[in-house]
């Protein structure tokens, strides 16, 4: 494990604050073993990495988000997230790639869930 001090990084997966559900764990649940794997596989190399990966694991996206890239065979799976204070990484948002542009609509998701975090960050701590 990376230590950076006394603490090191941890990862938490984005909570809709009305449903208190978190879309980016029902997304990663609804996969098939192998590549629920995978991604949990990536989703910790990222946490050792202090949220930072080259490409082509990982691309800037928009401000402080940031996209996790996962391939499976056809598959792309996509999940958005930003490094938060106190060595936090916060999953934002999940989904599978079938274009080759990032869709407006994914992004403004996550943008979505991004400034929710920004309101309410206490639940992050």
């Amino acid at each position: 494990m990376i230590y950076n001090g006394d603490t090191k990084y941890k990862v938490k997966f984005y909570k809709d604050i009305k449903t208190g559900k978190s879309p980016v764990l029902e997304y990663i649940e609804k996969l098939n073993d192998k590549e629920k794997a995978k991604i949990l596989k990536y989703i910790d190399f990222l946490r050792l990495n202090r949220g930072y990966l080259d490409e082509p694991y990982s691309k800037h996206i928009k401000g402080k988000i940031r996209e996790l890239r996962v391939d499976f065979g056809q598959n792309r799976h996509r999940i958005f997230y930003f490094t938060f204070f106190r060595k936090t990484i916060i999953l934002l948002h999940a989904f599978q790639k079938k274009t080759t542009k990032t869709p407006i609509s994914e992004i403004k998701k996550a943008e979505e869930n991004y400034y929710n975090v920004l309101k309410s960050p206490k639940i992050y701590e």
